[in-house]
């Protein structure tokens, strides 16, 4: 018999390949402004929100590059990621449609809780054919306070209906997996641009090379293939 449980999916990194793109248009902008090693700025972003992000850019470059440098950085580079990859062109994480197929067949509850906009991962998700396969979804517009706090998680269990304690949330940023784990939830770490630490293998319930290996352990703690 199979146990019922739910599953919360983050998005940039878990389904779509976002943050290696996110960077790529990064590195473009910030060679025409002569800003170098955008590589390890870019890496404390990754799990944040917009104004956190907009923060520590600001925080890294002001001085040198002048007040509003994070503004001109950000606002670049989101025009360029558009033009690269609006239209269904976000490269997809390997083993999504897998999972989504496997999980719709046994009728398992899902949603994404992403730092995103909402109406930004609907559009991502609805251009590469994904956005049916969700129950809810819940923007960082939707919270107060970002990840690493708990809030969007707990929304989104509660949205959805369903207890923290018998929900999956898949994560790849560090933050993302504090915030599971502070919902109560059942993390697990699918890391992209930062392997797992310590301390990530400690509030995982398990870490997972992708997304595949995701669908091979739920199949393993009680769903049926």
């Amino acid at each position: 018999m199979s146990i019922s449980y739910s599953v919360i999916f983050d998005m940039d990194g878990v389904i779509f390949d976002s943050e290696k793109a996110c960077l790529i248009c990064w590195s473009e902008v910030a060679a025409k402004y002569g800003i170098s090693e955008i590589d390890k700025v870019f890496t404390r972003c990754i799990g944040t929100n917009k104004n956190q992000t907009r923060e520590i850019v600001e925080t890294a470059y002001a001085k040198k590059f002048g007040t509003g440098i994070a503004d001109r950085l950000l606002a670049e580079s989101s025009r360029v990621f558009h033009e690269k990859y609006d239209g269904g062109r976000l490269p997809v994480k390997p083993g999504v449609k897998e999972i989504l197929e496997y999980l719709k067949a046994d009728h398992i509850r899902t949603a994404v809780a992403s730092s995103t906009r909402k109406a930004t991962v609907e559009k991502e998700l609805e251009e590469a054919g994904f956005l049916g396969y969700f129950d809810m979804i819940i923007g960082g517009d939707a919270v107060k306070i970002s990840k690493p706090n708990p809030e969007i998680y707990l929304l989104a269990c509660e949205e959805l209906s369903v207890r923290p304690e018998e929900t999956f949330a898949i994560e790849d940023s560090y933050n993302g997996i504090r915030a599971a784990h502070g919902a109560g939830m059942r993390p697990i770490m699918v890391p992209d641009m930062i392997p797992a630490d310590a301390e990530m293998r400690r509030l995982s319930e398990v870490v997972c090379g992708d997304l595949s290996e995701v669908r091979e352990y739920l199949a393993k703690i009680g769903y049926k293939m």
